[in-house]
């Protein structure tokens, strides 16, 4: 008897329909489509179904009209209802506690969120998918594969254990010992919650059942001891069973490489000769070009951590060249960038700066200057990882969840102490937080209160974990500014589905909240904070930090003459030229209207004079097309003040840079003041 799945889709709409069968049945599922309710009862007619989809609008009849007819003849069919109307509280309880609904799914949804509910649909109704099913599942890495596969094999050797440390208890809850109750229930509780993460999805529900005997008894009523007795049986006979966890899969190449990646781009064989040995010692993959078009090819085939590149390869400047042409390139646009020529003479630096390059290193370069460049380009070149903070007082529940989220996009950082959360949260400054709902002390719910109660963590993602989901959970959950719940046991796709969305819906706000939509640069909020850390390090490096007052020379002309959408393009090219053509280390954003701000740690006065100055000439010679197709020129008029010289605070800087702004328009406009 095959093990494959027989799903009804009854969708109305068409291409929806066509959609979500070609995606499910890839993902090894057999699914009979239906149009109508008068299909959908010939196809239960003609083929067994394990379980319907339904949409809650049909041809003449509303899906739970449907379900209402067709419980008479499946009253256990698992259901899952999708619409885009049924959501508020009478039509929850209609649909979940009348008609049985599994799940209900708000429409617009996409075919990978479906495949999740149907994963979790039958993940309790044997039999499992056979292992050609199971190779269709998202893959996690390598290591992590096997490090998961050692841990279920070593918690199910440990499951005897538990459950002959758990009968015990229960022999003393027998004898009336109140305090022997609470710890079998804890005991319990985490084995619901824990054992079907690790592979034991039968041991975790019997320990459901005995969690749900339990209960009542745990909070002042009569204890069943007929009932417990045979739940702790049933949940002894599953946890004696040898068990095989699901086997790793194996796992594609990882996105980014192991190692880092430098792209060395230099005419002298030497030097590449060089930079090849120094990268094999200090675990440094290098990749060489002599040339510009050669370094395009390397960077367009593959994934390059950083470029090393010589200031006048092939004439003057001629690195400048190829490091604008690489940064050109789609995706390339903040590859990090070291320059190295001989001497180091100022014109070099503050060309390198200007052209982006964070590093400038002198000919020949040492050992100890390779290995930092390298280092700072990989470091500045991989993205940022996410954090998410795991708050469980069971600690292999924090494993499970570690193992199941680690990887090269997020960190995990454990708690098992539901006090210390506040102090966590000022340590590691999480992007999501974990909450299991039940633990000592402070609830999940209560918890949650406090941060939303917070200023700093009102805008926290949190996600509540619990063996809980009935409907009064659901909306307790949401009442306690949750944004979202899963259920015991946590399926690992599924827990990485959710929390990947929820990280990226943070980033996307967290992006639209801090930067201008018209230039990509910072506004004026998030550049003081930059502008303050900027400082700080200055100063802690006694370093000098320059800071530039920028505004677009006669921009009113340019709106009134060449049009408001004229003006928009200026702003766009001018916030595009400053977001490309600094350090990845220099801060930049727009102060408002047409005036922009740039902070350039480690250059004085003259050198930050210089860096603008190019950025100025390379603009004027840009040309704007106004909206009825004529051809214009811009300048912008600039001031510079520099730490310790102007000012020790970001206000001094501010103010002492805004007021040289203002003689460079007096003194004519078109140049920069310090």
């Amino acid at each position: 008897m095959s093990s494959t799945r027989t799903l009804l889709f009854l969708e109305d709409d068409k291409d929806l329909q066509s959609l979500v069968c070609t995606f499910l049945r890839e993902k090894g599922y057999r699914v009979e489509p239906a149009r109508t309710a008068a299909e959908a009862m010939a196809v239960i007619a003609r083929v067994p179904v394990d379980a319907a989809i339904v949409d809650g609008l049909l041809p003449g009849m509303t899906g739970a009209d449907f379900i209402r007819e067709l419980r008479k003849t499946q009253p256990d069919l698992p259901i899952l209802f999708a619409s885009a109307f049924w959501k508020d509280l009478k039509s929850h309880e209609l649909l979940t506690r009348q008609l049985r609904v599994a799940r209900i799914i708000h429409k617009p949804y996409r075919p990978e969120e479906l495949l999740v509910w149907v994963a979790q649909l039958f993940a309790s109704i044997p039999p499992p998918p056979p292992p050609e099913a199971l190779e269709e599942v998202e893959a996690v890495g390598d290591d992590l594969a096997a490090s998961l596969a050692a841990l279920n094999a070593e918690y199910g050797a440990k499951l005897r254990e538990k459950v002959s440390g758990l009968e015990a208890l229960l022999g003393r809850v027998r004898a009336g010992e109140t305090a022997a109750m609470d710890e079998a229930y804890t005991v319990v509780h985490k084995l619901h919650g824990t054992a079907g993460s690790y592979g034991y999805a039968e041991v975790s529900t019997a320990a459901g059942r005995l969690e749900l005997v339990l209960k009542p008894a745990r909070e002042g009523g009569a204890l069943d001891v007929g009932a417990m007795e045979e739940a702790f049986h049933a949940l002894a006979a599953k946890a004696a069973v040898s068990v095989k966890p699901a086997p790793a899969v194996k796992a594609p190449g990882p996105l980014l490489p192991t190692e880092g990646v430098l792209l060395v781009v230099d005419a002298d064989a030497a030097v590449l000769a060089d930079a090849e040995r120094l990268g094999k010692a200090h675990v440094v993959r290098v990749l060489t070009a002599r040339t510009a078009d050669e370094a395009l090819a390397v960077a367009r085939r593959q994934w390059v951590d950083g470029v090393l590149v010589h200031m006048h390869l092939d004439g003057p400047l001629g690195g400048i060249t190829v490091a604008h042409a690489l940064r050109a390139e789609e995706g390339l646009g903040m590859l990090p960038l070291a320059f190295t020529g001989a001497g180091g003479a100022l014109e070099d630096r503050v060309a390198a700066a200007h052209a982006g390059a964070s590093l400038f290193l002198p000919r020949p370069f040492t050992s100890q200057d390779f290995t930092a460049a390298a280092e700072r380009m990989v470091a500045a070149r991989r993205p940022e990882r996410a954090r998410v903070l795991v708050v469980d007082d069971d600690p292999e529940a924090i494993t499970a969840l570690t193992h199941a989220l680690a990887s090269d996009h997020i960190e995990v950082v454990g708690l098992g102490d539901a006090h210390g959360l506040m102090e966590a949260l000022a340590e590691h400054r999480p992007d999501l937080l974990l909450l299991d709902v039940q633990m000592p002390g402070p609830s999940g719910f209560d918890l949650c209160r406090i941060l939303r109660s917070t200023p700093e963590w009102q805008e926290l993602p949190v996600l509540l974990i619990t063996a809980h989901v009935g409907l009064e959970f659901r909306l307790a959950a949401f009442q306690a500014g949750a944004d979202d719940y899963l259920s015991k046991p946590v399926l690992r796709e599924e827990l990485r589905a959710r929390v990947q969305a929820r990280l990226e819906r943070a980033r996307l706000s967290k992006e639209r909240a801090e930067r201008d939509a018209l230039t990509g640069l910072l506004l004026r909020r998030p550049f003081i904070d930059g502008l303050r850390a900027r400082l700080a390090e200055s100063q802690r490096q006694s370093k000098p930090l320059a800071l530039c007052f920028l505004d677009v020379d006669h921009f009113k002309q340019v709106n009134d003459k060449f049009g408001h959408l004229a003006g928009d393009r200026v702003l766009t090219r001018l916030g595009r030229l400053l977001g490309a053509r600094f350090r990845r280390e220099d801060v930049r954003g727009r102060w408002g209207g047409e005036e922009f701000v740039v902070a350039l740690l480690g250059e004085t006065a003259a050198s930050a004079k210089e860096i603008l100055g190019r950025t100025a000439a390379e603009l004027a010679g840009m040309t704007f097309e106004g909206d009825a197709g004529e051809s214009f020129h811009i300048t912008f008029s600039a001031g510079i003040s520099v730490s310790s010289t102007d000012g020790a605070s970001v206000e001094e800087l501010l103010k002492i840079a805004d007021a040289r702004l203002y003689r460079a328009k007096a003194n004519g406009r078109n140049r920069i003041e310090t």
